[in-house]
C-alpha cells in the first residue's frame, strides 16, 4: 500500500511544481509568436500575460497525469502549454473592469492596466484561440482522434457549461444568496472544469480506458475545491503583498463563499477531508502517483 499523502515531503511536491513549470514554459516560449509586426502589441500583451509567473498548476497536473501512463514528455508539454494560456485568457479577462476590475495579478499590473482595455480583451482572445491550435497539432499526437478529444474535452471545460458558465455564476453571485450547494456548483465549473480537464489530457494522450479518465477527473474535482477553499480563504485573510493580487473583494462585494458559510475552521477542515478524498482516489497507480497525490495537502496552508 502506498504511503499516506501527508507523508510525501512537502519541498519534493515544491521542486516538482519548478521543474514542470520551467519545462511547460519552455515550450510557450516556442509556441507563443514573437511581437512583430503592425500587430505586434497584442503579441507583446500574450507573452506579458503568459510570462507572469504563478505555480503553473493546470500544466503540472497534465504533465504529472501523462507520466502515470508513459506519455511522450513532448506531447504532455504541449498539451500543457495549451490549457495554461486557455487559463491565462481566462485571467485577463476576469480582470477587466467589466469583470472584477482588479489592477494587480501575479503581483505585477494586470494587462489591461499594463497595455489598455482593448488590447487586453484582443491578447485574451488571442490566447484561447492559440490554445486549440496547439491541440489540433500533430506535433501534439499523431491521431486526428485523440486530438480531436482533446479539443472537445478543452472546450467542454472552457464553455458555457464550464469554465465560462461558473463565471458568469460569480458576477451575479453578489445579487443572489447562493446556498453551499450553489457555491460548489459555482467553484466546480469556474474553477474545477479546467482543472478537471487538465487532470484527464494525460490518460486520454496515452489512449488509457475510461475509468482512468474518470477517476483523474474525480481526483481533480475533489482538489479543484480544496485549492478555492485555500483561495478563499487568502481573500478573506491574506495580504496582497503576499497573494499577488487584490484581497478582501469577496467580503466586499457581499459575495457568499464556503468559508463565509463554514467560518475559517470549517472551511479549513473540509479542504483537509477534500485532500485525504482525492488522495485516496489515486490509489490505484501507488507510489508512482505520491507527487500528484501530494499536491493538494501542499497547498492547503499556501499564501498566495
Amino acid at each position: 500500500m502506498a504511503a499516506p499523502a501527508s507523508e510525501v515531503a512537502a519541498p519534493d511536491v515544491s521542486a516538482a511544481l519548478v521543474r514542470d513549470a520551467a519545462a511547460v514554459e519552455a515550450v510557450l516560449e516556442e509556441l507563443l509568436p514573437e511581437p512583430k509586426g503592425r500587430h505586434a502589441r497584442v503579441l507583446d500583451a500574450m507573452r506579458y500575460a503568459t510570462f507572469a509567473g504563478g505555480k503553473r498548476l493546470r500544466p503540472y497536473l497534465t504533465v504529472a497525469g501523462a507520466r502515470l501512463f508513459g506519455v511522450p514528455e513532448a506531447r504532455a508539454l504541449r498539451a500543457a502549454a495549451a490549457i495554461e494560456v486557455l487559463h491565462t485568457y481566462s485571467l485577463v479577462h476576469d480582470d477587466l473592469p467589466c469583470m472584477d476590475d482588479d489592477d494587480l495579478r501575479r503581483g505585477r499590473p494586470t494587462t489591461h492596466r499594463q497595455f489598455d482595455e482593448a488590447t487586453a480583451v484582443l491578447a485574451g482572445d488571442g490566447l484561447l484561440t492559440i490554445a486549440f491550435e496547439i491541440l489540433a497539432d500533430p506535433a501534439t499526437h499523431p491521431s486526428g482522434d485523440v486530438r480531436a478529444r482533446l479539443v472537445s474535452r478543452l472546450a467542454k471545460a472552457a464553455g458555457g457549461e464550464g469554465m465560462i458558465g461558473g463565471q458568469m455564476m460569480d458576477m451575479q453571485s453578489a445579487e443572489h444568496d447562493y446556498d453551499k450547494d450553489e457555491i460548489i456548483l459555482l467553484q466546480r465549473m469556474k474553477t474545477g472544469a479546467l482543472f478537471e480537464f487538465s487532470a484527464e489530457a494525460g490518460a486520454i494522450l496515452a489512449e488509457a480506458g475510461d475509468e482512468h479518465q474518470v477517476r483523474l477527473r474525480s481526483f481533480a474535482r475533489d482538489f479543484g475545491l480544496a485549492f478555492q477553499i485555500a483561495d478563499d480563504l487568502i481573500d478573506l485573510t491574506g495580504a496582497a503583498e503576499t497573494a499577488g493580487k487584490a484581497v478582501g473583494k469577496d467580503e466586499a462585494q457581499g459575495k457568499a463563499t464556503l468559508v463565509s458559510i463554514w467560518g475559517i475552521d470549517g472551511a479549513r477542515a473540509e479542504s483537509r477531508r477534500l485532500a485525504d478524498s482525492a488522495a485516496e482516489v489515486l490509489s490505484p497507480y501507488g507510489p508512482a502517483a505520491d507527487e500528484l497525490r501530494a499536491l493538494p495537502y501542499f497547498l492547503l496552508d499556501r499564501t498566495a
